[in-house]
Parts: structure tokens; C-alpha cells; sequence
């Protein structure tokens, strides 16, 4: 039978849905929180109302373009940016894209930056929490996030982010931004069927194909956590096993170029050589010159001439 701290436990558990300052860092197990990743559990298992809502081109369209917009959110400003300040922007800016990398519900910038700056700290070693060379692979993806060790910031790490109140919002209330956009894409999935009932789509197939959109995104981002310490090249002999990975660099507009930023992570760019795509420095290069941003931390010339192995 529960007991009364047993009730008091679950109950914060729930409350941590909401309000991330519930959950401290006292408890540091490894055991999975199920009551915690329970929303997580259920946007993966909305995936398969698609054979309900069916699909539709726009409705595709919309969770294609959702992907690579995100996408570009967390690889140009949670990595690039707040976790490596390899580039200025305004703090509107900063808040705006601190946003919409809260859509792809990885948690706040807070968060995701404090836990990315540890990850170099201590790359594959024992206390790199996301290592498939100490974890399995499996934990390497997604094990990690599952436990309550894992759950809370580490303001101590990221006190130049925690610095500004409205970033500490989105880490305290990181469910709040995915509700609100899940609810707009309803929205617009409802109006579109009101509006132009021969676009075949409606709230709910919009609202589902953005949550394919989203799993999918979240996966493709941890791919580096784990595939890219595994598998591919390495150019540099760094202390890790980081690799670069054509093909992974493909998927996340740029981050498969692993080993790169391992050797080198301050740099806004991690394709160092011409024929390695990084499409997030291409984009970020647009908008420097549109003047959204400024001070580029270059890669050093040293870095992309010849010399080091290709």
C-alpha cells in the first residue's frame, strides 16, 4: 500500500509536468522516472493515430518543413549558440529561437546547453551521462533522459544563460511551448479544413503529423549522442570517439561533422572543409549578413589546410 511520502512523491512527479522546479537534483538514480516521461511516452504512441487521420500533402509539407525549421533552432542556437557562444545575437533573437527549440521538446535551452557543456567536459568518460562507449547505445539515444539524475538544470554550469529570466522561464516551464504549439497546429489544421476543405487536411492530421515531425526530429538529434561516436571517420585524435559522419551531417543540417567539433567546438562552423555540408553554418552566414547576428567565431586556418588527416 502507498504510503503518504510514497503519494507525495507521485504527486510531485506530476506536478514536474508542469513546473520543472519540482524535480531537484537530489535524486541522482538512474532508475527510469515512468510517471516523469509518461507525455514522452504518449507523443510516441499519438504516432500511430495517423492510420486514423490519414495524411494529406499539405499536412506532409507542414511536418517536413516543421522538421528542418526546428532543426535548425536546436543545431544553430541550443548547440551552436547557447551551449558554445559561437556567435552574438540580440537578446529578443535569443528568446525568439530559445522558442522555438522549446517546440521540439528538448527541454529548455538551460537544460539542453548545461548538459552539452558537461558532455565536453567529460566526452566518453564515466561521467559523460550519454556515452555509448561506457553505456549501451540504446541509453546513449535515449536511456539518459528517462531518469531523475538527469532531469535537473545545472544553473552552475550555464550562469551566463541563466542570467536572463525569460530562459529560465522556458527550462522551469518547458511543458508550456509544445502545448501551445501543439494546440496551434490543431488550430490550423482546423481552419485550413474550414478554409480550403480541398486540402484534404484538418486539426487532427495536422496536429499528428506534427508530432511524426517531432519524434522524428528528436531522434535524428540524438543520433550524435550516440551513432556519432560510433560510426564514421575521424580526422582529428581527439580524446573521445567522435566521428564524422556524412550522412548524419546530412540529417541535422550539419552535426554529423562530429569529430570537427570535438577538435574544435568553438567555432560557429563544423564542416572545416568546403565539401562537408553543414547547411546550420550556411544559415547562419545568411543571417550575419542580414545583420540577426554577429562575431562568428571562425574555424582556425590552421584547421583547414592541409596537414591534418582527411
Amino acid at each position: 500500500m502507498p504510503t503518504p511520502a510514497d503519494d507525495n512523491t507521485t504527486w510531485t512527479q506530476l506536478l514536474s509536468w508542469f513546473d520543472a522546479s519540482r524535480r531537484g537534483a537530489d535524486d541522482d538514480s538512474d532508475r527510469i522516472d515512468w510517471v516523469r516521461i509518461a507525455p514522452f511516452l504518449a507523443m510516441h504512441a499519438a504516432c500511430a493515430f495517423v492510420l486514423v487521420v490519414g495524411w494529406s500533402p499539405v499536412a506532409v509539407a507542414v511536418a517536413v518543413a516543421l522538421y528542418f525549421v526546428r532543426m535548425f533552432a536546436i543545431t544553430g542556437f541550443y548547440h551552436r549558440y547557447f551551449s558554445h557562444r559561437s556567435f552574438k545575437t540580440s537578446r529578443a533573437l535569443q528568446f525568439a529561437f530559445g522558442v522555438l527549440g522549446a517546440t521540439s521538446v528538448q527541454r529548455g535551452p538551460l537544460w539542453w546547453a548545461a548538459h552539452h557543456r558537461k558532455h565536453h567536459r567529460h566526452s566518453d568518460m564515466p561521467e559523460d551521462v550519454h556515452s555509448p562507449v561506457v553505456h549501451s547505445l540504446a541509453w546513449s539515444h535515449v536511456g539518459w533522459i528517462t531518469t531523475p539524475g538527469n532531469f535537473a538544470t545545472d544553473n552552475s554550469v550555464v550562469p551566463d544563460l541563466a542570467a536572463y529570466r525569460e530562459l529560465r522561464f522556458l527550462d522551469r516551464f518547458d511543458l508550456v511551448i509544445p502545448v501551445l504549439f501543439a494546440a496551434a497546429l490543431f488550430g490550423l489544421g482546423a481552419w485550413l479544413e474550414a478554409a480550403a476543405p480541398q486540402l484534404g487536411t484538418s486539426g487532427g492530421q495536422m496536429l499528428v503529423w506534427g508530432l511524426i515531425s517531432t519524434v522524428v526530429l528528436f531522434h535524428a538529434t540524438f543520433t550524435i549522442n550516440s551513432l556519432a561516436h560510433r560510426y564514421g571517420t575521424r580526422r582529428f585524435e581527439t580524446t573521445d570517439e567522435s566521428r564524422n559522419n556524412f550522412w548524419l551531417a546530412l540529417l541535422t543540417l550539419g552535426e554529423g561533422w562530429h569529430n570537427n567539433h570535438h577538435h574544435y567546438p568553438h567555432s560557429v562552423r563544423q564542416g572545416f572543409r568546403w565539401w562537408e555540408v553543414d547547411i546550420t553554418y550556411y544559415l547562419l552566414r545568411v543571417m550575419s549578413w542580414c545583420g540577426l547576428i554577429w562575431d562568428l567565431r571562425p574555424v582556425p586556418r590552421a584547421l583547414t589546410v592541409r596537414g591534418s588527416r582527411s
